[in-house]
């Protein structure tokens, strides 16, 4: 029996709608796309949709959702034609806080309004060499045009001699794509004090899918 399908997406700008009886979708070594043939995200990175992002310094965290923000913030701008599916965060401190915090995620969304950027950082493709097309921004500081919500909590930052301890627990964070920004939707790091002196380190990482 011969399956016959089309190499790469079915449409490039819009999702297909219900009811829809498209071909069978190929990969470009003419696999069928219904189970993962290579590693988990070998499509999205070849297809150039992936993307990464960290502080490429140490900041003092922001306390709790204020919205005149240091961290990490991941945003998708209100004229976007495109979804960021958050897979992948990573978080890491290297002074202890001055007093214990929850780190976490918060989101937030204005239909209106961007985030307005002040420390602007440079995301780049999974596909290494390849270069950047992304439409989402990412920033160590910004202003938030609305109060974020808290999300997710991911771990815990304490005050004890960092130093001291022999290992540190993996602090890099699966979310299996269970995070997705619409236009108009960021998503930031959450603590709710503030970090030891310029100690937070974060990272994104993320598919650009057409909404």
């Amino acid at each position: 029996m011969i399956i016959q399908g089309q190499v790469g997406p079915l449409t490039q700008t819009t999702g297909l709608s219900a009811g829809s009886q498209p071909v069978a979708r190929l990969g470009s070594l003419g696999d069928l796309i219904m189970s993962e043939l290579h590693g988990r995200y070998f499509e999205t990175t070849y297809r150039r949709a992936g993307y990464v992002a960290a502080n490429t310094a140490g900041v003092t965290t922001t306390v709790g959702t204020a919205t005149t923000y240091v961290g990490l913030c991941l945003s998708n701008p209100v004229t976007s034609t495109y979804n960021l599916v958050v897979n992948k965060v990573g978080f890491a401190f290297l002074v202890a806080n001055a007093a214990a915090s929850t780190i976490g995620l918060m989101c937030g969304y204005n239909a209106t309004t961007n985030v307005t950027h002040t420390a602007a950082i440079t995301a780049r493709s999974t596909f290494i060499g390849q270069a950047a097309g992304n439409i989402a921004t990412v920033d160590s500081s910004a202003t938030l045009p609305t109060a974020p919500t808290v999300t997710h909590v991911l771990g815990s930052g304490l005050t004890g001699a960092i130093t001291t301890v022999p290992m540190v627990a993996p602090t890099f964070v699966d979310l299996e794509g269970s995070l997705i920004l619409m236009p108009g939707a960021y998503v930031a790091f959450h603590t709710s004090t503030a970090s030891g002196a310029s100690s937070f380190w974060g990272s994104f990482s993320w598919e650009e899918v057409p909404v």
